[in-house]
């Protein structure tokens, strides 16, 4: 049974999880609003994943008989100046993300808790892969904010569906 500090930063990290699906959605929203199809949708993944990580979490926490408790979420930030301002958002949520993962996996090491390590270690892969994207994309999305067309042939190109990983912790309800 994972040690209790870590389930309750884990029942925690559900809430900023569902958080970060909320403030994806609202990006998404924006970039549809904006005739961005190809940023809405690349946002709308973006949030199904945020989502999909959460129910990995609450699958980890059925599976060893622990505590589920899905917290409350504040609501996202719903309306953006530009075009650059959701990126660059979602840029700043995702290093405050692997904060949090990080500061899951420091909370198993110090309870000695190997299951628990064992289990966020895919999430520290997930979020070096998450803030170089965004990062990537703040970049263009700088560069090109005067030309959506070049952001959306950036992310047509570059952010194409990438299939499932089969080192993924398996996510409750799927």
């Amino acid at each position: 049974m994972p040690a209790a500090r870590f389930v309750e930063q884990l029942n925690a990290q559900i809430g900023n999880e569902l958080a970060a699906h909320n403030q994806y959605l609202a990006c998404a929203v924006y970039y549809d609003a904006e005739t961005m199809p190809q940023m809405a949708a690349f946002f709308y993944g973006q949030a199904l994943e945020e989502r999909e990580h959460a129910m990995m979490m609450v699958q980890y926490l059925l599976d060893t008989d622990s505590r589920v408790t899905i917290p409350g979420v504040d609501a996202p930030v719903p309306t953006f100046d530009d075009v650059v301002a959701p990126v660059a958002l979602a840029l700043e949520q995702e290093r405050r993300v692997t904060e949090q993962i990080n500061a899951l996996l420091r909370t198993a090491r110090e309870e000695f808790d190997f299951a628990s390590e064992q289990f966020m270690q895919w999430f520290i892969k997930e979020q070096v892969e998450e803030v170089a994207t965004m990062s990537d994309l703040l970049a263009v999305v700088r560069r090109n904010a005067d030309d959506i067309d070049d952001i959306e042939d950036y992310v047509a190109r570059e952010q194409s569906a990438e299939g499932a990983d089969p080192t993924a912790p398996r996510a409750a309800g799927a």
